[in-house]
Formats: C-alpha cells, structure tokens, sequence
C-alpha cells in the first residue's frame, strides 16, 4: 500500500513487482443501511488483500467515480467521465514511468465500467496493459451468490450488504434494513422495448437499494470476500506470467 511506505521502499516493490492494482470506487448512496463509501471500502480491502498476499504495488484507492445518476441522494460525490478517464489514466501512466506497466483497477462500481475500459484500450496502444476487475461481475462469485441468495439484488442488495458485513459490521445500519427493503426496487435500472431507458436511480428504487438486503449474513460475505479474493489473485497470477507478445497491441495487417 502505497501510502503507508517510504518512497525508498516503493523502490524496492516497483522493481519486484510485474503488476500494480489500483482500487478504484465511489462515494454514493447505498440505501439507508450501508455506508457512502461502499463500493470503494470494498475495492480497497480486496485489493490490500491480494496486494499483501502477493507483495506486489498497490495505490491508494480512488473514493469518487461516475455517480452523477445517485445524485438525489444525500452524500453522493461525482465527477463526469471525461474528468475520470484523465485522472485514471494519468494514474496508469505514473505507474508506467516507475516501471510497472500491467495493471488491474479493481473496480468496486459499476458506473465507473465503461470509462476504465475505454482507457484500458488507449493505454494499450501506449504498451500499458490494463485491465478491468469487478468483483460482483466474476463468473464464479456470481455462482456463488446464486447460490447464497434468493434475491441477489446488486446495488445495496444481499450481495453487497454480506461483503460489508464481513469487512466492518459497525457500517451496516440494521435499524434501516426494513425500510431499504421496502423503497428497493425488483431491479437496478430498467428498460423499454429493448432500450436502457438514461434514468437515475430515485426514478425506480426510492431507498437506492435493490431487491431484500435482509437476506445478508457476515457469513455469507466473508464467503463472497474469499471468493473474490481467490479470483483475483488468479488474474495476477496470469497477468505475471504472460507473455509480452501476447499483451501488446498487434501491428497492422500486411
């Protein structure tokens, strides 16, 4: 974690790791029962996991993303996604310059998706391979959750309720699970005819959350948390090992 060491010790990590992960999140509404900083308190503690796991560089987190849609919420903090591609990749290209030059941001909030992966192209192109982990999209968390839940509603749901129950249950207003169960809506977004209808979130859940996050347990998210963790320790993994050809944007076709 970089902010907790000297820059004489970053030396040291920067010239032993391959990889660096960069935790990146939102200050939003979560309903009235979990905190504002949910999507990056949990971003960064399975990044600082993996990061201390594996000794490899990890940055401060990022609290503030593309939010603009929670905005009739109280607390919630936003940048537009021009602002955000140019902070995130500014970040991707200090990295570069101290020698690391894949890396993963660890995303904890879905708004913020497209941005980064509009950038982890652009950086490519600058042999910077970067990539786009969000741990509620895995494949084998989502198995998980299947399996854990009847209502497996994302946003302020059983899901992401559980994981902040196992990194700090003091954060997890109880007294106002009721009511964010009754203001949740069936699901987060909605369409019309096949379109994604451009609307905020007050417009279908009144108490920001989605689905019965009465359905979440400590035990279920410190389930969720492995999971997760073990996913992305893989994706390390592979991004240590692989090969520099097969990373690096191919040259235009003879």
């Amino acid at each position: 974690m970089l902010e907790r060491i000297s820059w004489w010790q970053a030396r040291q990590i920067f010239q032993s790791s391959t990889v660096a992960l960069v935790p990146v999140g939102s200050t939003e509404q979560h309903g009235p029962h979990l905190p504002l900083g949910t999507d990056f308190l949990t971003a960064q503690a399975l990044a600082r996991a993996v990061a201390s796991e594996l000794n490899i560089v990890c940055t401060p987190v990022i609290p503030v993303g593309v939010s603009e849609h929670h905005r009739q919420f109280w607390g919630t903090l936003w940048v537009c996604p021009e602002t955000f591609r140019r902070f995130m990749r500014e970040i991707a290209e200090s990295l570069a310059f101290h020698g690391v030059r894949r890396i993963i941001f660890v995303n904890g909030h879905g708004g913020n998706n497209a941005a980064l992966h509009e950038i982890c192209r652009e950086l490519r192109a600058k042999e910077i391979f970067a990539v786009v982990w969000a741990w509620w999209l895995d494949p084998e968390v989502q198995k998980l959750t299947a399996e854990l839940f009847r209502s497996r509603g994302t946003h302020a749901g059983a899901t992401e309720t559980s994981i902040i129950l196992a990194i700090d249950p003091s954060l997890v207003d109880r007294g106002q699970l009721d009511a964010a169960a009754r203001g949740a809506s069936e699901i987060y977004a909605t369409s019309r005819e096949g379109a994604q209808l451009p609307l905020d979130t007050i417009d279908f859940s009144q108490s920001g959350a989605t689905l019965d996050p009465r359905e979440a347990s400590q035990e279920a998210g410190q389930k969720i948390f492995q999971r997760a963790k073990e996913r992305l320790s893989a994706l390390v993994r592979w991004l240590e090992q692989a090969p520099e050809e097969e990373l690096r944007a191919k040259p235009h076709l003879m």
